[in-house]
């Protein structure tokens, strides 16, 4: 069994070796008739089915690769499609056409190597297809994996629906891989070149599939952007309309306090005019006290009820304050979520310029707002200070009235006194009018509670020009905040440019990408003509001018010489006797081919 997977792997290295060179002098690009390419298939029908087990059936023993094979699809999701396209071909019949047909799809996709590997990994699933010493189970399958990577190079173009895959007899031949001495030193010069390239082709091949994974990814991220403005776009036009109607809102009720304040100084005006009025007729006569009191009683009585008014309004007034506060606490809490998903817009792109330029004309109006506010709060805190002074009028007035009282009782104790001696009837009058005094004390306490009740609104009214303070305080943190958002949404703009930029390089390394295939290729060419081509590896600075090489400074080869140069001095095209065509060519092949045609020219 050691000699038998020893031979498979030479057999192996050489049918791969001699399907590259062979490939690579014939153009690349293989049919199925094509000789190399189906001793290839045999010898990996063989490899295959080195240490399969016997299975017994009604009919036989049976050895199949398409167990082992099958297992692929369950691995990797991939080989889903080539499994299900070899169950739906109408020709096959037998396990071992289906295995043909499957190698030739992998090799057409190139992950044959990769599905192989895929499949060696898993040897507990293997055991059960493959004896302990078979070839899959062992050291060399694994060599023969890491072969089959270098196939990636060869384009095959297969047609397995009109191939009798059944039928086909496995043979190797051996007189293929017969070759003189002098053709085995000439390909092994050519296997070298041919690694070389095969490793810069490879190498190229992962950088694309880098770009492509990144250049996906940055597409991606720029469409949740766009995704996340939009709607923070529309949330912001929502939270500026609840805004201006609750500033409408707010405006009414102080236009509404207004009135109330108007109304409760006209009123006290009044009973300053009765209050003059009163102590007139009470220094004129004391006849006239009896119709004093009744008119105070029924003045007290309006005075009462104007004033449960002006309580009720109060109250409605204050509900109303309560709702502003709970409008504003949601504002808050808004505009805390705001502040949240604002933390998103880092990464907006040129379509929040024109945003930012309507928030800056927004700003100024709620500027000139704030200035107005500020002026109602002015005007506000003067009426305050007036209310406090008339407040102080009528307390003089009060403690006026008291005097005329206390001079009044002194009067009636020195009555009593004088007139001790009357009658009944006058004690009856006397007791009858100080209950009337009596219930004008109470009066009076009535309107110090009043009075309590107007110093007690013009505090609720002080805390109310406080709150408004507050607000303007918050609404300058708001401020600050537009500020540091305008600050951030510059930074974003130029995390933006940056990674504009950095899609730019990414779009120029695929182009330079691009370019060393090409270039790939015109090395192959030149390399059948017999020149020595310089591994990019031992060249890390140009020879003409010995600048170091980098990502902008790239690598080019001369088709003449096989040296390596950059692109300035390397800016030239001949057509060489290998190519018609014309080619890069440095600067000093340049001057002695020129030399050379115009010799020959002569």
């Amino acid at each position: 069994m050691a000699m038998e997977r020893a031979n498979l792997l030479n057999m192996a290295k050489l049918s791969i070796k001699g399907l590259i060179e062979s490939a690579l002098s014939f153009g690349r690009t293989l049919d199925s008739d094509y000789p190399p390419l189906q001793q290839f298939f045999v010898v990996m029908e063989h490899c295959l089915k080195h240490g399969l087990k016997v299975k017994k059936s009604f009919l036989g023993f049976n050895k199949s690769l398409w167990g082992p094979l099958e297992l692929v699809e369950k691995l990797c999701p991939e080989a889903a499609e080539i499994s299900a396209s070899v169950r739906d071909l109408p020709g096959l019949k037998t396990p071992l056409g289906r295995a043909r047909a499957w190698l030739r799809l992998a090799l057409m996709q190139k992950r044959l190597a990769d599905y192989l590997r895929l499949l060696i990994t898993r040897k507990d699933l293997l055991s059960d297809f493959y004896e302990d010493s078979a070839l899959m189970l062992e050291e060399e399958g694994a060599v023969i994996v890491g072969l089959l990577v270098g196939l990636n190079v060869i384009d095959a173009n297969l047609c397995v629906k009109g191939e009798d895959l059944d039928s086909q007899v496995g043979v190797i031949d051996f007189s293929m891989y017969l070759k003189n001495d002098i053709d085995d030193y000439r390909s092994e010069e050519r296997n070298s070149q041919i690694a070389s390239i095969l490793d810069q082709k490879n190498y190229v091949e992962e950088l694309n599939r880098q770009l492509n994974s990144t250049v996906h990814g940055l597409q991606g991220r720029v469409d949740s952007l766009e995704k996340s403005n939009s709607k923070l776009i529309e949330e912001l036009a929502i939270a500026k309309n609840n805004i201006i109607k609750l500033q409408e809102e707010n405006q009414q009720l102080r236009s509404e306090n207004n009135l109330i304040l108007l109304k409760a100084q006209q009123h006290l005006e009044v009973t300053q005019g009765d209050v003059t009025v009163e102590r007139d007729t009470y220094k004129q006569s004391r006849q006239g006290l009896d119709e004093m009191y009744n008119e105070a009683r029924r003045q007290l009585k309006e005075e009462c009820q104007l004033r449960q008014d002006v309580e009720n309004e109060l109250v409605a007034q204050v509900s109303m304050k309560q709702e502003m506060e709970l409008a504003m606490k949601l504002l808050e809490k808004d505009i805390h979520e705001k502040q949240d998903t604002l933390i998103g817009l880092r990464q907006q792109l040129d379509e929040v310029k024109t945003i930012n330029v309507e928030m800056y004309q927004k700003m100024q109006s709620s500027d000139e707002e704030m200035k107005k506010k500020n002026d109602m709060i002015s005007r506000l805190e003067e009426k305050t200070n007036q209310i406090t002074a008339t407040m102080k009028q009528l307390e003089q007035r009060l403690q006026e009235a008291e005097r005329h009282r206390t001079s009044a009782e002194e009067g009636s104790r020195r009555f009593k006194l004088d007139f001790a001696n009357k009658a009944d009837s006058l004690q009856r009058q006397i007791e009858h009018r100080e209950k009337q005094l009596q219930q004008l004390e109470t009066d009076l306490k009535i309107e110090r509670e009043w009075r309590q009740t107007l110093h007690n609104d013009l505090d609720r009214e002080k805390d109310t020009v406080a709150q408004l303070s507050t607000e303007a305080l918050q609404i300058n943190g708001l401020k600050k905040e537009f500020h540091r958002l305008q600050d951030e949404n510059v930074q974003l703009k130029m995390i933006c440019e940056d990674q504009e930029q950095a899609l730019e390089e990414l779009g120029s390394k695929l182009s330079e990408s691009k370019l060393k295939i090409e270039d790939i290729k015109e090395a192959n060419k030149a390399l059948q003509g017999g020149q020595v081509w310089l591994k990019d590896k031992e060249a890390t600075h140009c020879k003409l001018c010995e600048k170091e090489f980098s990502i902008s400074r790239r690598k080019h080869h001369c088709r003449n010489c096989g040296e390596i140069f950059c692109n300035s001095c390397s800016d030239n095209e001949l057509p060489l006797p290998a190519s018609p065509k014309p080619v890069r060519v440095c600067d000093t092949c340049h001057a002695l081919l020129l030399q050379r045609c115009s010799s020959n020219t002569t």
